[in-house]
């Protein structure tokens, strides 16, 4: 699939001056090029997603640092505005960990206060958890980018890339992001929660990407990778991996109305979250409407995605597992509907089928006419086969309609392969 670009104009046009932002004019093309097609999946239901087009050259930037896109951000409020990433933006400013350390915060500290053998099983308190908690607070100043209504963020060539940034897009509306690479949005500050799982666990914060209590976002032709700090090179503590990487993308609290395709996600434990509660029913009912097609994802350890509440249309993605680490694909969780259709999984030697599905909670799921190591594979008949004491229910329950193109299980490997991901 070619990204589609309307021809630009060769006249400049007048620069749009900001206190911190270099702006630049942009061609008439860019302004309405990036408009979502319709039909193609949920962000094209009530009205459709239109980003930034229409903006104006005052609204249209482009941008080469961390503080030019916040600030680019900031401009105009929710006037439709286009902006334009060139190069490495550093969500850290330059900075290190020991920057945003404060009120006395070192992990050593850290460490020693609340080993489990000395502290027990408690969850953290006193000051050495208040520092931590501060210094994640700062942080998270630093590297989250809140994305206004009505506003494109496109990269432009193979170097635009957010670098250990948070992007929110957060209780707003219309909104398109593509050809950018996602790389390694990381925690310098992870929580020791002592009671998560048999033997405790390290919890982060910041997602590469997160849409919250957002409508009508459409996430395209995007790379989401841990990059430079791959969790296999990460130490452990107490034992347990010191995880400080959350999720590469999450569509959460109310969000509705989103198509996600022909994305690369890779290199990843909890990739993809649709829903992050079983608590959250009375914001998440009859929203997290989500579409992904089209979208690899590559060595990904387990929610690829994790589906609670959301009515979820997944199809012709491509999943290429690695041989080891990987827990599953789709996660069915609490009233999720999930339609899984078209799908092609190349497993490895010692990886199953049965493992692909993975029942969190009841819910029903459809499966139909995937793909596993080129043969079709029936995937609710092989996950009820190997726990037939905790089956999952057949049929969601209804037919997405909202799809543009739907190929053959037999092309997608190499035409997902082939073209997902930035800046393809």
């Amino acid at each position: 699939m070619r990204i589609r670009l309307i021809s630009m104009a060769t006249a400049a046009l007048p620069l749009a001056l900001l206190p911190a932002a270099t702006a630049h004019a942009a061609p008439e093309g860019v302004r309405t090029a990036h408009v979502l097609p319709a039909n193609d999946g949920w962000a094209s239901a009530d009205g459709g997603t239109t980003g930034g087009a229409g903006a104006d050259a005052a609204h249209t930037y482009t941008v080469a640092t961390w503080d030019e896109f916040k600030q680019a951000l900031k401009d105009g409020g929710d006037a439709p505005k286009v902006i334009r990433v060139r190069g490495t933006l550093d969500g850290l400013g330059g900075k290190s960990c020991e920057d945003f350390a404060t009120d006395g915060y070192t992990l050593d500290a850290y460490l020693a206060a609340y080993d489990p053998k000395t502290w027990g099983t408690a969850q953290p308190s006193g000051p050495h958890e208040e520092a931590r908690a501060a210094s994640a607070d700062a942080q998270g100043e630093q590297i989250k980018a809140y994305v206004p209504a009505n506003t494109t963020i496109v990269g432009l060539g193979r170097g635009a890339r957010v670098l250990g940034g948070s992007l929110q897009i957060k209780d707003t509306d219309n909104v398109v992001v593509r050809t950018l690479t996602f790389e390694d949005a990381f925690d310098c500050f992870p929580q020791w929660d002592p009671t998560d799982g048999d033997g405790g666990a390290w919890n982060s914060e910041y997602d590469n990407l997160v849409v919250y209590g957002s409508t009508h976002v459409w996430i395209d032709h995007n790379t989401f990778t841990d990059g430079r700090r791959p969790d296999s090179q990460q130490p452990f503590y107490y034992g347990q991996l010191f995880q400080q990487h959350d999720g590469e993308l999450d569509v959460v609290r109310g969000a509705d109305l989103v198509t996600v395709s022909w994305n690369a996600f890779t290199d990843h434990d909890k990739t993809l979250m649709i829903g992050n509660s079983d608590s959250a029913g009375a914001t998440d009912r009859g929203k997290l409407r989500v579409t992904l097609h089209h979208n690899l994802f590559r060595d990904i350890v387990e929610r690829a995605p994790r589906v609670r509440f959301g009515q979820v249309d997944a199809y012709n993605n491509h999943f290429v597992v690695a041989a080891q680490g990987y827990a599953y694909s789709f996660g069915i969780g609490l009233e999720s509907r999930l339609v899984a259709e078209k799908n092609t999984f190349a497993l490895p030697g010692g990886v199953s089928a049965a493992q692909i599905l993975k029942k969190w909670k009841d819910a029903p799921v459809t499966t139909r006419d995937n793909y596993v190591n080129g043969a079709r594979m029936d995937l609710l008949a092989a996950h009820n086969t190997a726990n037939p004491g905790n089956p999952l229910r057949e049929e969601a329950g209804w037919t997405p309609t909202l799809r543009t193109r739907v190929d053959h299980p037999r092309v997608v490997p190499a035409l997902v392969t082939g073209r997902a991901g930035a800046p393809r």
